[in-house]
């Protein structure tokens, strides 16, 4: 896969399983995103395909939930939660939904109710904390029941608890459905119990295995070409570059 001149992955050939959890990692500009929106049919591919559900990556395939990470909501946005949820159901086919309300609202509901938005979901968005948006934004990805859940930095502004209690919802998702996950982090902390395989992205390269595989010194400082180590500290794993490379790995993974 390339964009412009840049190569982000070359013969990457990745095949996730019903109910896999998988963590996508690496720095700013590997191409973690751009993943996601090949799958989400958003972006083409210079080479190769990309299926879901066996059916070629395609802008509103059904079988697809999407989590983006954290975002302000503009004040005075008149959205509510629920009607965001709602969107979920029938956001890329404008009219279809409405025809059947009975049923769009159970599906609606249920979805709420999953993730335990029911007190707030009827609040105007602007006024609810960052948590409970992300919360709905999880309620939103799942309403339509699909195969697949790729979630986009779904972390990223969130304090430890909310972290742990997204991660946790699409953990529960895919253990109770068999729903496959892509989760795309800078933070591999509050997933780690969770995860089944990561995939690392660096300058081009890959590395797809079990965190323990994946996770050490030897293999990440192939990856990077410099000296990283890898250290665990009370469970948690804490990643050292050198020089201008640590700000490239965040400190930690």
């Amino acid at each position: 896969m390339s964009f412009g001149d840049r190569t982000l992955w070359r013969d990457l050939d990745l095949e996730v399983a019903p109910g896999e959890f998988i963590a996508v990692l690496g720095p700013n500009g590997s191409g973690k995103t751009s993943l996601l929106r090949v799958l989400l049919g958003r972006l083409g591919l210079s080479s190769g395909s990309a299926r879901i559900a066996g059916k070629p990556a395609r802008v509103g395939h059904p079988g697809i939930g999407y989590i983006p990470q954290q975002k302000t909501i503009d004040s005075g946005v008149q959205l509510r939660g629920v009607d965001l949820v709602g969107l979920g159901v029938d956001g890329h086919r404008w009219g279809l939904g409405w025809r059947r309300r009975g049923e769009r609202a159970k599906k609606v509901d249920a979805a709420i109710e999953a993730v335990g938005a029911q007190r707030f979901a009827h609040a105007p968005l602007d006024t609810l904390s960052g948590g409970e948006q992300q919360r709905l934004r999880v309620a939103q990805a799942m309403v339509g029941d699909p195969s697949v859940l790729l979630c986009d930095e779904p972390l990223l502004s969130l304090d430890l608890a909310n972290q742990r209690m997204v991660a946790e919802l699409v953990d529960r998702r895919r253990r109770e459905h068999d729903t496959a996950v892509l989760f795309v982090t800078h933070e591999i902390n509050p997933i780690l119990p969770l995860v089944d395989r990561v995939l690392y992205l660096v300058d081009g390269e890959f590395r797809v295995g079990t965190p323990e595989q994946v996770m050490t010194s030897e293999t990440l400082s192939e990856l990077y070409g410099t000296e990283v180590e890898v250290l665990r500290v009370r469970g948690r794993l804490v990643v050292v570059g050198t020089g201008d490379d640590m700000d490239a790995l965040g400190g930690t993974a």
